[in-house]
């Protein structure tokens, strides 16, 4: 059996890929896959998320063990088949590929085919670019501070009528030690 899933990105309105893939495969084929349909390099740490019909995580599918409760089922990549997890059409999907900003790839299941079968994945659409990989967070950052820095030191800071110290109660701080 055949999943042909579709991906799609909130930062490119442009940014499509379908990918079919057998259903006995592993996740980690599907990441390669993915990888491979985005020019992504293979270095950087992703995760796979089962997602409910209004895209809340639920179930996760790591690269790796990073969990040592044993109270909480964990899947790996690599042992998990996607038939193991997914079985209806419309199944929704987070791909992290960013896991210091948790940016990601949104996936549906769109079609199971029952009677085909692929040997590996392949890549059947592709429109648009990719976001970056990794975003500078450098850049993040000081583009953040500059755009908070001109948004909080407006006229309305204070509010309409100023800050006023008077207003500060000392008093009511007394019982408190510092």
């Amino acid at each position: 059996m055949v999943y042909k899933f579709i991906l799609v990105s909130d930062e490119s309105e442009t940014f499509v890929r379908e990918i079919e893939i057998d259903s006995e495969a592993a996740f980690l084929e599907f990441q390669k896959a993915i990888i491979e349909s985005v020019k992504f390099s293979q270095n950087e740490l992703t995760t796979f998320f089962l997602c409910s019909d209004a895209w809340e995580k639920e179930q996760e599918i790591m690269f790796m063990e990073m969990d040592s409760d044993s109270s909480v089922d964990s899947y790996l990549m690599s042992d998990t088949k996607l038939e193991d997890l997914i079985e209806d059409e419309g199944q929704k999907l987070l791909f992290v590929f960013d896991m210091l900003t948790e940016r990601a790839f949104f996936i549906e299941l769109k079609e199971i085919l029952p009677l085909k079968s692929l040997q590996k994945p392949v890549c059947t659409f592709a429109r648009g670019n990719a976001p970056e990989q990794t975003v500078n967070l450098d850049k993040l950052f000081e583009d953040t501070v500059k755009k908070s820095d001109a948004q909080a030191l407006d006229d309305d800071f204070y509010g309409e009528d100023g800050y006023n110290e008077d207003e500060l109660d000392a008093d009511g701080y007394s019982d408190l030690e510092f």
